[in-house]
């Protein structure tokens, strides 16, 4: 398949999953979470992708994690290795450009590229948005031109959340709601998008199970 095919292939897929024009109508009474859209790695296989850091974290305080995460900075980066440890170990067909080598190639550009830290990616996670708007915009067009490539996966925030009650029976303490959206730099437009959710006793371990469900049919 040829690249204009990939990107095709990629534009048309999304937008039917962002849009929902391609059939099926929403049920606006649905309270169950949509489940989590598998990450599009046929349209972005051979290219490089950039994987920016994340820079929201956040528990609802009835879990009482603040010992857990309270540390902003050590919580973003472990959350940081997990997601591009994950995504580079199970979608080896993306040449990955995680959060460290991004830092790099920006202080390697001084007053040319923006802070990777520093780009406000988190209101990224409002499902309207399609379209990016500037300064955000220009800053993932500039960072993309150093890096050699079209395509950002932004993790746009990350929520613990007290799992609803279930069955009887043993329950996670808590679901960890990780909001993704790929971004096609060269036209500033949003065409994916999904929140990837997994359970687990402790933040580490439902953030990894939320990964994993970007790339199921894996163990």
């Amino acid at each position: 398949m040829t690249n204009r095919l990939k990107t095709k292939y990629l534009v048309i897929g999304v937008w039917c999953l962002v849009s929902g024009a391609c059939g099926g109508k929403k049920n606006s009474q649905t309270t169950t979470p949509v489940p989590t859209a598998p990450l599009p790695t046929a349209g972005l296989a051979g290219q490089r992708v950039a994987l920016t850091p994340l820079a929201l974290v956040a528990a609802e305080d009835t879990l009482h994690w603040d010992a857990l995460i309270g540390d902003r900075r050590t919580t973003l980066d472990r959350s940081d290795s997990i997601i591009a440890t994950l995504l580079t170990a199970r979608a080896p067909e993306v040449t990955w450009v995680g959060p460290s080598e991004l830092r790099h190639i920006a202080r390697r550009a001084p007053g040319i590229a923006a802070d990777p830290d520093q780009m406000g990616t988190p209101f990224l996670r409002a499902s309207n948005i399609v379209d990016v708007p500037d300064p955000l915009r220009y800053q993932l067009r500039t960072l993309m031109g150093l890096v050699g490539g079209r395509y950002v996966i932004v993790p746009a925030g990350l929520v613990f959340r007290k799992p609803p009650a279930g069955p009887s029976g043993r329950q996670a303490v808590a679901t960890a709601e990780l909001s993704v959206v790929l971004i096609d730099s060269r036209i500033g437009k949003i065409g994916w998008r999904t929140i990837a959710r997994g359970e687990g006793d402790d933040p580490w371990t439902a953030l990894t199970r939320a990964v994993k469900s970007l790339t199921p049919g894996l163990p």
